[in-house]
């Protein structure tokens, strides 16, 4: 209740029952692990923001590569999947660099993990990608091959209702 303890739950399951395709990609969040919860709202649009909230990077969603590129340009040892594509067909964004920072205001995230945000296209561009984790109790965000996998990283997700 700490993350959202202004919120009119009637109101919030109100948007959720006006929009299934939202509750669909809700569930996907909760099946891969990501614990979605809401984290705010805009007042601008009247939209609920959701995060996935789970302590460690979801496991539904770790040993993937950046996007559908870097997989592709992988001539051996390929991961099932990659982040980017995984989040579309969810419904959902990858978390950006800020929205992350913003994540950890409300609790410890990914101590043991690391989780892929939404990387700049210049930087992608040149063949990297970002990620963050939490270590030290401060967020780090560090760059990769875009290509590289690991068994301790996924993405963690946004939606808007």
């Amino acid at each position: 209740m700490n993350r959202h303890k202004a919120l009119e739950w009637d109101k919030v399951q109100a948007k959720l029952e006006a929009n299934a395709e939202k509750l669909w990609s809700l569930n996907d969040m909760e099946r891969s692990g990501g614990e979605p919860d809401v984290v705010g709202h805009d007042k601008r649009t009247g939209e609920y923001i959701f995060y996935d909230c789970s302590a460690e990077s979801p496991k539904g969603r770790r040993s993937v590569c950046y996007d559908r590129e870097a997989l592709e340009s992988r001539k051996e040892h390929k991961p099932e999947d990659n982040a980017i594509d995984m989040a579309a067909a969810m419904g959902i964004e990858l978390l950006t660099e800020e929205q992350y920072r913003e994540l950890q205001k409300l609790g410890n995230f990914d101590t043991k993990t690391s989780s892929w945000v939404k990387t700049p296209s210049d930087i992608r561009k040149l063949g990297g990608a970002l990620f963050c984790d939490r270590r030290y109790d401060t967020v780090f965000l560090y760059h990769n091959g875009a290509e590289s996998y690991y068994a301790a990283r996924a993405f963690r997700g946004s939606l808007r209702v």
